[in-house]
């Protein structure tokens, strides 16, 4: 197949882009390299069955493509709230147009959506029926709220257009290709614990979070674009742990003698966040299979090799 993936050259994108050529497909590569960059996919350009196209899906883009994966936006507050016009334009405008072109050529397209739509959950672990607390109009809304309407416009086009949608929710993923210090939790701790900076965590470190790798999260929606469920269905990992267990691990793992440094808490934080994966299960057959510590291992060789 030619597959077009948007927001190609991202964390996520770019992991995408490598296992749909390892299995045989043609690749059209976008991306406006707002956040994205062509060091992720520089090792590619060399295949013929690869190709990249810079453009800003928040214009309409005109292709013969056999399915759409739409990655497309910036995903950590420090890139989503530089622009948040932008970033909701990238979420909304984009998903109309990649949907406008799904529709064109009758063929299935996968959102990347996020456990963001839950926002500060009240219900945990979190299931798909839940429909999530998110503030309209907080600093975080740009994307919690972008995200949200992305999934409107999909189910949308598929009830109304008979488009072939498939929506996943991930949740927090990481491996290597995160940018050096995005605001993410787990490349700002490794960052911090490999310079002996220390490691910044944002209120009492007791907030939880569930950590994906990215290989075990690339599979998950790869299984969902080949299935039959139009989902949403929740990617990540359930395996939870409090953001000050994981600085004591990277602090372990790195052999790092940095401390750790409490700082406010940002508006809107969530306290909880761990996926209920009981659909993936069923639906799809998946789950992670990659230990946090095998992951992180391999997350801090990346960052050892480009700090």
């Amino acid at each position: 197949m030619r597959i077009l993936v948007t927001g190609a050259a991202g964390f996520l994108g770019s992991h995408l882009v490598e296992r749909l050529l390892t299995n045989g497909h043609e690749v059209l590569a976008v991306d406006n390299l707002y956040t994205g960059s062509k060091q992720n996919i520089e090792h590619l350009l060399i295949q013929s069955r690869f190709e990249f196209l810079r453009h800003d899906i928040t214009f309409p883009l005109f292709v013969e493509v056999d399915a759409i994966y739409n990655l497309a936006s910036p995903a950590s507050p420090v890139h989503y709230q530089r622009d948040p016009v932008q970033t909701m334009k990238t979420n909304v405008l984009g998903a109309v147009n990649m949907l406008g072109l799904a529709k064109r050529l009758g063929v299935r397209i996968l959102q990347a959506s996020t456990s963001e739509v839950y926002g500060d959950p009240e219900i945990h672990p979190q299931p798909e029926s839940y429909w999530g607390r998110v503030n309209p109009i907080g600093t975080r809304a740009c994307y919690d709220e972008g995200k949200r309407a992305a999934e409107t416009l999909f189910f949308d086009y598929g009830r109304q257009h008979g488009v072939q949608v498939r929506v996943c929710r991930i949740f927090n993923t990481y491996g290597p290709r995160m940018t050096l210090m995005d605001g993410r939790v787990v490349s700002n701790f490794i960052v911090q614990a490999l310079r002996g900076e220390k490691l910044s965590i944002y209120g009492d470190g007791s907030q939880t979070r569930s950590f994906c790798y990215v290989d075990d999260l690339i599979s998950g929606m790869i299984m969902m674009m080949d299935g039959d469920e139009s989902g949403p269905i929740n990617l990540g990992n359930p395996s939870e742990i409090s953001v000050m267990n994981l600085a004591n691990e990277v602090l372990r793992l790195t052999g790092s003698n940095s401390r750790v440094e409490l700082l406010p808490l940002p508006q809107d934080d969530p306290r909880q966040r761990k996926p209920d994966i009981t659909l993936a299960k069923q639906k799809l057959g998946w789950e992670p299979y990659t230990s946090l510590e095998s992951g992180l291992e391999k997350t801090i060789e990346f960052f050892r090799k480009i700090i």
